[in-house]
């Protein structure tokens, strides 16, 4: 058989996958390359089974909210390893069903680890391919800090599914002040865990509108997560039965933890590609450089995903993919993937939807010319709860004609609502049109379409 194809991706992650399947869709022989599990990062330690925990968590504030509607409930200990090993075995079907999926697509699954020799030909294992286009789709992968004695004893958010697979840990302590982080902290707060949240000098939620950073830490607080914003994280130590204690710049200390977590951002994975072999060029971060079609430096070769830099989402991925599948084999030239409007969703609790300009990014960028309509309430659910979970909406709305820029909402079902409103914005809706659109009442949704 030929080792020369018209496409080869590197990276059997969502990207990978994507551009794969499309193009031979379109009659044209596809690879993937991949050294470990099909499915990337999303599938096998991020977006899925973390998903699968925030339902678990959510099931845990489900429970404790039946008391408050009459239930005689009485909640138990959570049977760890089951809820694992069923995230586990779920996961393992998706890998199942791409294997089934890739065969009857015909696109050749290459394991082992790729790296470029020139411009056209890769390596893996001794073995040398080569394809009319090359499509770098490689994700990245979690920084862990290498200048805190002790580091290693953490775990990054890779390590949580990999290595948290018997015992929930009942102390947990997790770094950073992005969603990765926060999204962690919260599950394991409503699944049981005692859990601390420590920023070291950096706000929460960075570059996310301001009503959302105060919300969420005003709700985090709320459910009894500490917040540590200044103290700086000196040294690690292991002591009995592998517990850990946090030293800190100040003298003082966390002891007794049983799971440290590092989220503290992410690297693209273009380090050890052999890409110095070849033409394409890397920016100060490590991203690969490309245009508006996903081109890099060197004709024939291309790169979607995690890795350039744009948009760090499996959907993202997605996109590009089978938009560059659509332009190279399906005769649609002008099938350009836009980063302006996406819609995104992190998994807190409650759940935070957002697309669009930040009130603060909106301001700098148009002035006096932006207005901004909000509202702040507690949903009918909790209404009956003890526990007042808020929901917060913003509108951002640009000139006369108040175009919607952005639009920002944490709530109870805030994950599910933002994607009807998120094909509204990306056709130039405007207030008046979220106005004449009849309520649906009695939600939650209905606040952005009644909104004064």
């Amino acid at each position: 058989m030929s080792n020369h194809f018209d496409v080869i991706a590197i990276g059997a992650g969502s990207g990978g996958l994507s551009i794969a399947e499309r193009a031979a869709a379109y009659g044209a022989k596809t690879a993937v390359i991949e050294a470990g599990e099909l499915g990337g990062t999303c599938v096998n330690v991020g977006c899925v089974p973390k998903k699968v925990m925030w339902y678990g968590a959510s099931v845990a504030h489900a429970l404790h909210d039946g008391k408050d509607y009459g239930f005689d409930v009485t909640i138990g200990d959570l049977n760890w390893d089951k809820l694992v090993t069923k995230r586990e075995n779920f996961i393992g079907g998706i890998i199942d069903w791409y294997q089934d999926y890739l065969v009857e697509s015909n696109v050749e699954v290459i394991e082992g680890f790729a790296t470029f020799i020139d411009d056209k030909t890769l390596d893996v294992d001794g073995v040398q391919y080569t394809a009319d286009h090359i499509v770098i789709s490689t994700g990245g992968r979690p920084i862990m800090p290498n200048d805190i004695e002790g580091a290693e004893y953490g775990l990054t958010s890779d390590g949580f599914f990999e290595e948290l697979d018997e015992v929930q840990p009942k102390k947990v302590v997790v770094v950073g002040g992005g969603y990765i982080a926060l999204e962690f902290a919260m599950l394991m707060n409503g699944l049981g865990s005692d859990v601390s949240v420590l920023h070291q000098g950096w706000p929460v939620m960075e570059g996310f509108d301001s009503m959302i950073q105060t919300n969420l830490r005003r709700q985090m607080e709320a459910d009894g997560i500490q917040l540590n914003d200044d103290s700086i994280i000196t040294k690690v130590e292991k002591i009995a039965d592998d517990n850990l204690t946090i030293h800190f710049k100040d003298s003082s200390k966390i002891d007794n933890v049983n799971a440290l977590i590092w989220a503290i951002g992410r690297l693209p994975n273009t380090h050890n590609l052999g890409l110095e072999n070849t033409g394409v060029e890397l920016d100060k971060r490590g991203m690969v450089v490309v245009d508006d079609e996903e081109k890099t430096t060197v004709e024939g070769i291309y790169a979607i995903g995690d890795i350039i830099g744009k948009a760090p989402l499996t959907p993202v991925a997605i996109a590009a993919g089978r938009r560059l599948g659509d332009r190279l084999y399906g005769g649609k030239p002008d099938r350009k993937m836009s980063y302006d409007n996406i819609a995104t969703v992190m998994f807190t609790h409650p759940p935070i939807g957002t697309i669009g300009l930040s009130e603060e990014n909106a301001r700098v960028e148009y002035g006096d010319e932006i207005k901004v309509y909000k509202t702040e309430f507690v949903p009918l659910y909790h209404q009956m709860t003890r526990n007042k979970v808020k929901t917060a909406m913003k509108l951002i709305v640009l000139g006369e004609e108040e175009k919607i820029i952005g639009c920002h909402i944490m709530g109870l079902g805030a994950d599910e609502m933002l994607q009807g409103f998120a094909v509204a914005i990306r056709m130039g809706a405007t207030k008046q049109d979220f106005d004449d659109t009849i309520a649906i009442h009695p939600v939650s949704a209905e606040e952005l379409v009644t909104m004064k």
